[in-house]
């Protein structure tokens, strides 16, 4: 296959050919397809594999449609596009709609966040609060929002978990039982060890990061050792790894935060969403695109999005109440039994 389709195109690319050939749409596929997908040397030809091919969000995965990307979540997989919905949630007004996001399948949910919010600030649409799930907050985005909105962006941020608890009856010490002096750049642990090692550093992503290392003389005597670090290299101790001071903070205080029921009741107005999403998919099929490219996609999911927002005023207007959750008949046998 690989060899016909360079023939082809050799063919297509002779000086005899017609010109306009090479002008013509699927052409452009063809040669994209097969210069990302093949090798082709003094050897012949061969699959390119691995790290040898161009990263998913920049790789071809249709023929059909040069703007899908195939995408993977929670371990389904799909060739195509996301799309992100945000809506009100007044528990006394209709919940309509506010903005929807088309994305490539391969961007993560963490990096629509701050789109959304310039996207609703600019219509003068931006909340209060904006209830999200965990792929879409971080502590640089509970910041930002703040910040630049002065929306209080609530989400579960990722736990404290060390390297993991074994035993239940001795937590692992996680970062929240060491005390940070950010003017003096070190970090003291439950026994009174300050940390030897304060370096700034930034991950691939670029977002920046302190590490911060105690001595292994400190950690091998320390009778919390078990509960405190694996580590046998042989130069450091226990490591911790801080955000910058003051999204660190504001880790820090969302992770006690939701732990409370307050918050956890606070939290519970983001389930609505799940009713819309079901909505638009079963009135609008909006996990099936008839279009090509993202910007049609785009426009598409918003005509869903208008579709929903008037059946709902509708049923608002006419007194019809929220529908409930739906109880799956194997569901209704559990709670018969």
């Amino acid at each position: 296959m690989g060899r016909d389709g360079f023939a082809l195109l050799d063919a297509i690319d002779d000086a005899f050919a017609p010109a306009w050939l090479g002008e013509i749409p699927s052409v452009g596929i063809l040669r994209r397809a097969w210069s990302e997908q093949y090798h082709r040397d003094a050897e012949g030809v061969r699959w390119r594999e691995g790290k040898d091919l161009p990263p998913a969000r920049e790789r071809l995965s249709s023929p059909h449609d040069a703007d899908a990307h195939y995408g993977i979540k929670r371990g389904a997989g799909w060739c195509g596009y996301k799309v992100h919905l945000s809506e009100t949630c007044e528990p006394e007004a209709p919940h309509l709609i506010t903005n929807v996001e088309t994305t490539n399948a391969t961007v993560n949910d963490t990096e629509v966040t701050a789109t959304v919010h310039q996207r609703m600030a600019v219509r003068e649409l931006a909340p209060d609060e904006h209830v999200v799930d965990s792929g879409y907050i971080t502590a640089a985005h509970i910041l930002a929002a703040r910040q630049d909105h002065d929306i209080d962006l609530i989400g579960p941020v990722g736990l404290d978990t060390n390297h993991g608890g074994r035993d239940p009856q001795t937590p692992d010490l996680t970062q929240a039982a060491f005390t940070t002096d950010w003017e003096a750049k070190k970090v003291t642990c439950p026994q009174g060890a300050s940390s030897v090692s304060w370096s700034q550093q930034r991950k691939a992503s670029g977002t920046p990061l302190v590490r911060v290392h105690f001595a292994i003389a400190d950690c091998d005597p320390c009778p919390l050792r078990a509960r405190c670090t694996k580590a046998a290299n042989g130069k450091w101790g226990r490591s911790l790894t801080l955000l910058p001071q003051d999204q660190q903070k504001i880790l820090e205080q969302r992770r006690a935060e939701q732990q409370t029921d307050a918050w956890k009741e606070r939290y519970d107005t983001r389930a609505g969403v799940e009713g819309t999403i079901s909505q638009a998919v079963r009135r609008t099929r909006l996990r099936r695109t008839p279009y090509r490219g993202q910007d049609k996609t785009h426009l598409a999911n918003l005509l869903s999005a208008t579709v929903l927002n008037i059946i709902r005023a509708d049923a608002w207007l006419n007194g019809t109440p929220l529908g409930t959750t739906r109880t799956s008949h194997l569901a209704r046998l559990t709670l018969a039994a």
